[in-house]
C-alpha cells in the first residue's frame, strides 16, 4: 500500500464521520421540528399517542452513528497502515 493510498483512507475515514456528525445534527433537528409542529395543533392526539408513528428522524440519527463508527474504523486502519508503511526498517 503506497503512502498516498493510507492518506485517502484517513481523508474517507473522517468524512464519514462529518457526514455521521451532519445526519446525527439533521435527525434531531427533524425531530424537534415535527414535535414543534404537533404541538401547535389543534388535535393533540397524534402528539400525545405518538401514532402514527414517523421513524425518519430516529433512521437519521442512527444512520448518523453507524457512519462515525465506520469512519473511526476507516481512519485508525489507515493510521495504522501509514505507520507501518513509513516506520524505518
Amino acid at each position: 500500500m503506497s503512502l498516498q493510498d493510507c492518506w485517502i483512507l484517513i481523508g474517507v475515514g473522517l468524512g464519514f464521520c462529518l457526514l455521521g456528525l451532519g445526519g446525527i445534527f439533521w435527525g434531531r433537528h427533524e425531530a424537534t421540528r415535527y414535535d414543534t409542529y404537533l404541538s401547535k395543533q389543534r388535535d393533540l392526539r397524534e402528539y400525545v399517542e405518538h401514532w402514527p408513528e414517523r421513524p425518519q428522524p430516529g433512521a437519521l440519527v442512527i444512520g448518523g452513528w453507524i457512519a462515525i463508527a465506520l469512519g473511526f474504523v476507516l481512519a485508525v486502519v489507515g493510521v495504522v497502515f501509514l505507520w507501518l508503511v513509513t516506520r524505518p526498517v
